[in-house]
């Protein structure tokens, strides 16, 4: 049963790989076509943008008075992006964790789209940020779960992040005992940020 789950896990990751090159070559199509026809393109997609005006005039009334409450985000996602940085930058070198790179996940890069009015390049700044935070957030929360508490779930965690695979399964009390520290230690081989 276990080498079927190992067969998965590696078909899954290989496609995972697979995956990650045709977004790899999709953005290096996108960047040869832009430098190509940069002008051109500026052009055409400028006529797609809405007018600020025209923009507010057709938002939904409910829609314009939820704003406020949707920005109030910013504090508790300034306040986890600030936690979690702090939280790492003295943790992780006691416990020889790798640093996860912010800004690998905090990218602003909507914001050069020529379609978009400054309202919805503000919104983009925003859902950018906050979903950053997010993973970044996730991915410091999964290195630390892996050296502290790397068991399973007794049930099925949906989305479980991409260290979870290697955790020993629920109540295997002996393959966590005599594996937590070649987990661990998998810490200390891998490349430092």
């Amino acid at each position: 049963m276990k080498s079927r789950i190992d067969e998965l896990l590696a078909r899954i990751a290989a496609l995972q790989d697979e995956l990650e090159g045709e977004y790899r070559n999709t953005r290096e199509e996108w960047a040869r076509k832009k430098a190509e026809l940069a002008d051109e393109f500026a052009r055409q997609q400028q006529r797609y943008k809405t007018g600020l005006f025209r923009f507010l005039i057709r938002s939904r009334l409910l829609v314009v008075l939820s704003a406020p409450v949707i920005y109030a985000g910013w504090l508790p996602f300034l306040l986890m992006d600030l936690f979690v940085s702090i939280y790492q930058a003295i943790c992780f070198p006691v416990y020889r964790i790798p640093r996860v790179r912010r800004a690998d996940y905090i990218v602003f890069d909507r914001a050069d789209l020529p379609y978009l009015n400054l309202i919805e390049k503000f919104n983009c700044f925003y859902c950018s940020y906050g979903n950053g935070v997010a993973a970044y957030t996730r991915e410091v929360a999964a290195r630390t779960e892996q050296y502290w508490c790397p068991i399973k779930h007794a049930r099925r965690v949906k989305a479980a992040h991409e260290h979870y695979p290697k955790f020993f399964d629920y109540g295997d009390a002996e393959a966590f005992q005599q594996g937590l520290n070649r987990l661990r230690r998998q810490y200390d081989e891998a490349p430092r940020d």
